[in-house]
């Protein structure tokens, strides 16, 4: 029977307990924030005694199920203030299901300077101190874990700046290979897991078990069935396991939403030579890998392996926000460059759209010229070094404004924006705005109806219905995120309905629960609503679901559009009382 494991900081303990009914019915996102919401102050400083990290596999995390591997981490965010969720890909999520644990919830700090390991296996958990691992970039962390602890078990850590709490850094989770590649990268969770004293988490598979099933052959056809959706879809069976996540970038760019050199333009002169396309030639000409995937469970294999012109390894595959945050957002086109970018993120362990974001601010600041990649690439270096540019930077989009006097900063709720320009997208500029999360495309993602038609059909560039579609996608997200299913099942699940029935059948034989797709809204209600509350005790308004003005005065190229759905429609779209 799955279990929490509280993790107490403050005087060095575990406890396993049965999952309380309150959150009973609850995984990924779903309990994590209702843990939050239930059990953390909102008035909190989110990297004080009192903020609680929670880790938590979806309700169908460790079974068969397709890409149902995915692992949430909740708290108050230090970038926003108020609560957050970010999800990662990698086997963390499958081994914790394996390992009968719903839920991890870090509680209290450490004593001041010293850092620790959690060691968990099928015989329990347990923190022993971890003095070799502090000050480690992620992946010499890896390796001094792999050496501990064998090449059979998944890694959770931060790097130096999760160590030294600064508000872009990032959770690493390992992927297949045991590369610390995945991470649960927004609102800077990593702050947390460093304020908390805890550097590493050790998931020891050996004597786990797939999850027990109330009806396993029931949940075996379904299993397979849906399987079969993702794989005949054209996004998730073609598109995505050919190029990458970075099949988006000649997308976008082409629909005149990609945005440059700091939001100022939506097109990109030179976005081929970082696009999808241009990065599997070259990753087929130099030996590397094209299709990946990051969990054993995954069917759509999106990732690949980056390689340089002697076949070294360099990176995973840069996912679409990286490659856009660093290259056209920066007015970089050197993929290879970017690459390398990409390295030092994971291994400093740091968002890279929050990253991206603030250097092309800084860029704007007089930092640096736009489109210098070395210059960029040493500026972040000073990450890792933690000098005090290093921690302006490593501070985020926000920080990096206000330091430089730069008027164009592309945040909502202190947290930067993603690759998808308002103006021209204007579905997911309502999400931004309006999302618990701060500015976070995949709480919404309504790309795929405004840009890639999937779902239907909605003129991107008008303000009409874009309301109605956010609200309906950040409350199908919020139930996909629950079950701990990755967001691009969507694609499938938008163009054929019957998919979703495949989803709650595997819950039902999971569980011996007798939902229907019917109940599959009020799950993601039920989180939403739990997560508002938590922002409103927090202190916020509807004041702060709004785009910075500069969306709403400044026509972006080449459509000359502005982001002109009212106020009245942002403050509807997830007004439940209604």
């Amino acid at each position: 029977m799955a279990r929490l494991l509280r993790v107490n900081m403050s005087d060095i303990t575990t406890k396993f307990e049965p999952v309380p009914e309150q959150y009973q019915g609850l995984g990924g996102r779903g309990l994590t924030s209702a843990i939050v919401s239930n059990e953390v102050d909102p008035t909190c400083h989110p990297i004080g005694p009192l903020n609680k990290l929670v880790i938590s596999t979806g309700l169908l995390g460790g079974t068969s199920c397709a890409n149902s591997g995915r692992i949430s981490f909740g708290a108050k965010s230090p970038l926003t203030g108020g609560i957050k969720e970010a999800n990662s890909g990698g086997q963390t999520g499958i081994h914790l299901g394996r390992l009968d644990i719903l839920g991890v919830v870090v509680e209290g700090v450490a004593e001041a300077g010293k850092f620790y390991k959690l060691i968990v296996n099928a015989e329990g958990a347990e923190l022993v101190p971890a003095d070799d691992l502090k000050g480690l970039g992620t992946y010499d962390t890896v390796e001094k874990l792999k050496a501990a602890h064998g090449d059979k078990c998944s890694f959770i850590m931060v790097g130096q700046a999760g160590e030294a709490m600064l508000t872009a850094s990032s959770i690493a989770c390992t992927d297949t290979g045991q590369r610390p590649t995945r991470h649960a990268g927004r609102g800077g969770l990593g702050a947390v897991m460093g304020s908390k004293g805890l550097k590493a988490i050790v998931l020891d598979p050996a004597g786990g078990h797939a999850p027990e099933m109330a009806d396993p052959e029931a949940f075996k056809a379904a299993a397979k069935s849906f399987a079969k959706f993702l794989t005949s879809h054209p996004v998730t069976g073609e598109g995505l396991p050919a190029y990458g996540t970075d099949i988006l970038i000649n997308i976008l760019n082409e629909a005149g939403g990609l945005p440059t050199r700091n939001f100022s333009e939506g097109r990109f002169a030179d976005a081929e030579q970082v696009g999808g396309e241009h990065m599997n030639e070259v990753t087929t000409k130099r030996g590397g890998v094209c299709t990946h995937g990051c969990m054993t469970s995954c069917v759509i294999r999106c990732s690949g392996l980056y390689v340089d012109e002697k076949g070294d390894y360099v990176s995973k595959w840069p996912e679409y926000e990286t490659v856009w945050a660093w290259g056209p957002n920066c007015g970089i086109s050197d993929l290879d460059l970017i690459a390398k970018i990409d390295y030092m993120c994971d291994d400093f362990g740091l968002d890279t759209i929050e990253m991206g974001t603030a250097m092309a601010v800084a860029m704007e600041g007089g930092l640096l010229e736009f489109g210098d990649g070395p210059g960029a690439m040493e500026a972040l270096a000073q990450v890792g070094q933690l000098t005090p540019l290093g921690r302006i930077l490593g501070s985020g989009t926000k920080t990096v404004g206000q330091v430089f006097g730069v008027k164009r900063v592309p945040v909502v709720k202190g947290q930067s924006m993603p690759a998808y320009d308002p103006r021209a997208v204007k579905g997911v500029g309502v999400t931004y705005a309006t999302t618990p999360m701060g500015a976070d495309h995949t709480a919404g993602y309504a790309v795929a109806t405004n840009i890639l038609k999937s779902g239907g059909e909605l003129d991107p560039l008008s303000p009409h219905g874009q309301s109605d579609l956010s609200r309906n996608l950040q409350i199908a997200t919020a139930a996909i995120d629950t079950v701990g299913l990755c967001l691009f099942v969507a694609f499938p699940v938008l163009d054929s309905p019957e998919s979703l029935n495949d989803v709650v059948t595997m819950l039902n034989a999971r569980y011996g629960w007798q939902l229907t797709v019917d109940d599959v809204p009020g799950v993601g209600q039920k989180v939403l609503e739990m997560e508002l509350d938590f922002n409103r005790r927090a202190g916020f308004n509807k004041s702060m679901d709004r785009l910075p003005d500069f969306f709403k005065r400044e026509p972006l190229r080449p459509h000359s559009a502005v982001f002109d759905v009212t106020d009245e429609e942002l403050d509807r779209t997830l007004d439940f009382s209604s």
